[in-house]
């Protein structure tokens, strides 16, 4: 499913008209226009729809931000719509990052933004990723995976949806509790790439329980 079909929430709708309040008050609609504009946001069903509506204001780009970050709490894919933190966080993509394990370690975990590409080296290492509290800088993301002598380990919370495509040389790639994802609209992380003499193991997991005191609204 493209980004753009996928059926908008009430926190994307939200955000477009505070965009479209602060254009009213900035004389950048008239009322007329800003009336015109929350009638068409208010019919809207999909990301795709939203956009053309702010796509002429200062700031707004051309789409409606995506991402989504684990929740316990959240929908019922296992998946909350971004609050203000982890949207200025999915804001800093850089749309690819390469992580490296040689003779050696790395991992993720916590709050960290997952790039639409995840280009993973292993040789003879290990490399961990979490992304129970991640932050998916879109509905579907690349992890491109090259391991020999080596492992990865990855957890994805309850309702994320993880299609593999790896190829294997000795080796292979374990999928837990990740193929019972019915939900078409559910976040999907691509599993792509060669494993020689190393393993892949992909485990689904409640979400972390957040800490006290930390929010995002």
């Amino acid at each position: 499913m493209q980004p753009e079909h996928i059926r908008a929430s009430d926190a994307d709708r939200d955000q477009v008209a505070e965009r479209l309040r602060d254009a009213l008050a900035e004389g950048r609609l008239s009322p007329v226009e800003h009336e015109e504009r929350l009638d068409t946001l208010y019919k809207a069903k999909t990301i795709g729809e939203l956009s053309p509506i702010i796509s002429d204001l200062p700031g707004s780009g051309t789409s409606v931000p995506y991402g989504y970050t684990a929740t316990d709490g959240g929908l019922d894919n296992g998946m909350e719509v971004l609050g203000s933190e982890a949207r200025d966080l999915a804001g800093q993509s850089k749309g690819s990052e390469n992580l490296v394990a040689v003779f050696g370690g790395c991992e993720r975990r916590g709050r960290w933004l997952v790039e639409p590409r995840t280009n993973v080296s292993v040789l003879c290492g290990g490399v961990e990723l979490d992304l129970r509290e991640a932050v998916l800088s879109q509905p579907e993301v690349t992890i491109q995976l090259a391991v020999i002598m080596g492992g990865v380990d990855i957890t994805v919370p309850h309702g994320v949806r993880v299609i593999n495509n790896t190829s294997a040389i000795l080796g292979g790639t374990d999928l837990h509790g990740t193929d019972q994802v019915t939900d078409p609209n559910a976040p999907v992380v691509h599993l792509t790439g060669t494993c020689m003499l190393g393993g892949v193991d992909v485990k689904a997991k409640k979400a972390k329980k957040k800490r006290k005191g930390r929010r995002d609204k």
